[in-house]
């Protein structure tokens, strides 16, 4: 029996989801369970109460992403052959929307998923004890099928992540897949990391498999706001006459 502090669940079968809310009403964790034993865990950051598909997202918006690619990825192959893939592209182009969709596809394919920030990543690994090889920590990022870890390059991130990151892409390696989503160009990883070393060794082997998806264009969230913006009507400045008053 699941235990949760409150939570509600969809009446959609197969599939059932539940969330736990903090006193803020925050979503704080968002499981999906099927029956075959998947499980996607989206924690912290994300507020949806159901997880993002495939069929929701606006292609019109960005040509520059391949559909065909994205639905390859939807049948689970590369998870099944232990390949990697990286996301890269600028804020709101839809890297988070699009992984998001497949780690819930993959979970309905039958895969173990788990979904986390890098931020997240790096705050659970602050525990020295997980470096030693062993421990409850490693062991939840190393069991699912699918490890999808979002938002890298958006800040620097502190001491030893370099470290953390390294673990799980080692023990991963041609193991299971992994897929991350990056904002900043792979070059600017060192910085990201504050260690070089690590990030070289952190790409070469979550390279070596991977399928690699760049993206281009301007922000989806932005979209309404620039057509808003567009729709606006000119306020008149101080130095612009009335044009009434030239009648």
């Amino acid at each position: 029996m699941i235990r949760l502090k409150s939570w509600s669940s969809c009446t959609d079968v197969p599939f059932c989801s539940a969330v736990i809310w903090q006193s803020s009403n925050r979503v704080i964790h968002h499981s999906t369970i099927v029956p075959s034993g998947g499980l996607l865990s989206w924690s912290d950051t994300k507020k949806r109460r159901i997880p993002y598909v495939i069929e929701d997202f606006d292609w019109q918006f960005n040509p520059s992403i391949k559909r065909k690619q994205v639905y390859d990825l939807a049948t689970g192959r590369f998870i099944r052959e232990a390949r990697d893939c990286l996301w890269l592209g600028p804020p709101g182009t839809g890297k988070s929307h699009l992984c998001q969709a497949l780690g819930y596809q993959a979970i309905k394919l039958g895969f173990v998923v788990l979904y986390r920030s890098i931020f997240d990543v790096v705050r659970d690994f602050l525990d020295d004890e997980t470096f030693a090889g062993s421990g409850p920590v490693l062991t939840k990022y190393l069991k699912p099928d699918l490890l999808i870890i979002d938002d890298m390059g958006i800040k620097q991130l502190p001491k030893r992540s370099g470290e953390c990151l390294f673990e799980i892409i080692l023990r991963r390696y041609e193991t299971k897949s992994t897929m991350m989503t990056s904002n900043r160009p792979l070059e600017d990883w060192g910085k990201l990391l504050g260690d070089v070393p690590a990030a070289t060794a952190i790409l070469d082997r979550f390279l070596h498999h991977a399928e690699i998806i760049t993206i281009t264009g301007r922000s989806y969230r932005l979209k309404d706001k620039a057509t808003k913006d567009a729709d606006k009507p000119k306020e008149q400045t101080k130095d612009e006459p009335d044009k009434d008053s030239k009648r």
